[in-house]
């Protein structure tokens, strides 16, 4: 097998040689079909959008199955009273660690919703901006402020949250439907080009919902996970 890798690996293109025409096409129509120069967010939102619901959808199963699994196990825990893991003891946290977490939050936060919200004009997308802004409230946690996490993140509403970004993307796609254009077209204005912020059209929108939804989804995970490793502790 190895063998057969390497001599496949001797039939490919020098390092930097592009030989397929498909990332020439797109860099030559993205900026004046939607006036955004977030050429990823263009290929993600626009050219292969549908195919990005589904990705989506991927995380948002992910999440809700964690959930659901979770659940389950600490009902069924109780009911039998027993504990799955003896002794388990979680060391406080230093102050270094109480000091960088907290400082970092701020900063973090502010980035995460960059990264989310400008998906028309830069290198990011709801994705990573999600993920970003899921990771300034893990922050908290780290700082040792179990409760204050546990605050910000209500279960109930995590669910909610989650539900309403990944419908909300799917809403964009039938908006456009509904005024008879192509499934996520834009339908509005393009706005300015030159890596304006109102550039791109339906690109803000889809991304922000995106970032809603996976900052969610991060959050309940880690929410559940936490929750369960109380439950052990307190069992």
């Amino acid at each position: 097998m190895a063998s057969f890798y390497l001599w496949g690996m001797t039939g490919l293109p020098p390092f930097g040689t592009y030989r397929g025409p498909y990332g020439t096409i797109v860099n030559r129509v993205s900026v004046p079909d939607t006036h955004a120069t977030g050429v990823v967010s263009v290929v993600n939102f626009v050219f292969r959008g549908f195919d990005t619901v589904g990705e989506e959808f991927i995380l948002f199963v992910a999440a809700v199955g964690v959930a659901l699994v979770l659940r389950h196990l600490r009902e069924d825990e109780e009911v039998e009273g027993k504990d799955a893991a003896p002794g388990l003891d979680v060391p406080p946290t230093s102050e270094a660690v109480r000091l960088i977490a907290l400082a970092f939050t701020g900063p973090t936060l502010v980035v995460g919703w960059f990264l989310a919200t400008h998906a028309q004009t830069d290198p990011s997308g709801g994705f990573q901006g999600g993920v970003v802004i899921a990771s300034a409230v893990v922050l908290i946690y780290l700082a040792g402020q179990y409760l204050s996490f546990r605050r910000l993140n209500p279960v109930d509403v995590l669910d909610s949250v989650e539900a309403a970004g990944a419908g909300g993307f799917v809403g964009v796609g039938l908006g456009t439907l509904a005024v008879s254009a192509p499934y996520l077209a834009d339908v509005v204005p393009l706005g300015r080009v030159n890596g304006a912020v109102d550039a791109g059209g339906t690109i803000p929108f889809i991304s922000l919902c995106v970032g809603v939804e996976v900052t969610a989804a991060f959050l309940l995970i880690t929410s559940e996970l936490l929750e369960q490793t109380l439950f052990l502790k307190e069992g």
